[in-house]
């Protein structure tokens, strides 16, 4: 009479292992591409809202545009050095793996009447692909592969 076999064999248990590393091994990629997007997405949501602040801090002020992300940084109280118009981590320049800057540009008068602002991967091919670029314009403009200026396509 044969024994009751109790548990799994090694064979059993080494087809189980193969089956799950050809599952990760498909859904790994995936799963990057899909971070990629988000990234990407969250950038595009970003550079919306600086053009937004931009605008705002304008109107606000009447000195022009701002000169620098930290123009439009979190203040107890709102000023044209603090305007308390960007989130925190947004006003530092880092978000969802994307480097962002804004730069005013030359300010005849006293006013700023031009700014660029992009967004550029952190790590290229891991935290994104695409580099963007907005100006005053408020359109979004994308690149692969370097940054973005305002001759490339819109989205």
């Amino acid at each position: 009479m044969r024994k009751k076999q109790q548990g799994f064999s090694l064979i059993e248990l080494l087809i189980v292992v193969a089956i799950i590393l050809i599952i990760a091994a498909i859904a790994v990629p995936n799963l990057l591409r899909s971070r990629i997007a988000a990234n990407e997405a969250s950038a595009v949501a970003s550079l919306r809202t600086i053009n937004t602040a931009c605008v705002t801090y304008s109107s606000t002020y009447g000195i022009g545009y701002p000169t620098s992300l930290s123009s439009l940084a979190e203040s107890a109280t709102a000023s044209s050095t603090a305007a308390d118009l960007l989130d925190s981590m947004l006003s530092t320049g880092t978000k969802s793996g994307y480097n962002f800057t804004l730069t005013g540009g030359a300010a005849p008068g006293g006013i700023v009447q031009t700014y660029t602002a992009t967004a550029a991967p952190a790590s290229p091919g891991q935290t994104g692909n695409r580099y963007f670029f907005s100006d005053q314009s408020g359109v979004i403009r994308q690149k692969i592969g370097g940054p973005a200026t305002v001759t490339d396509t819109p989205i």
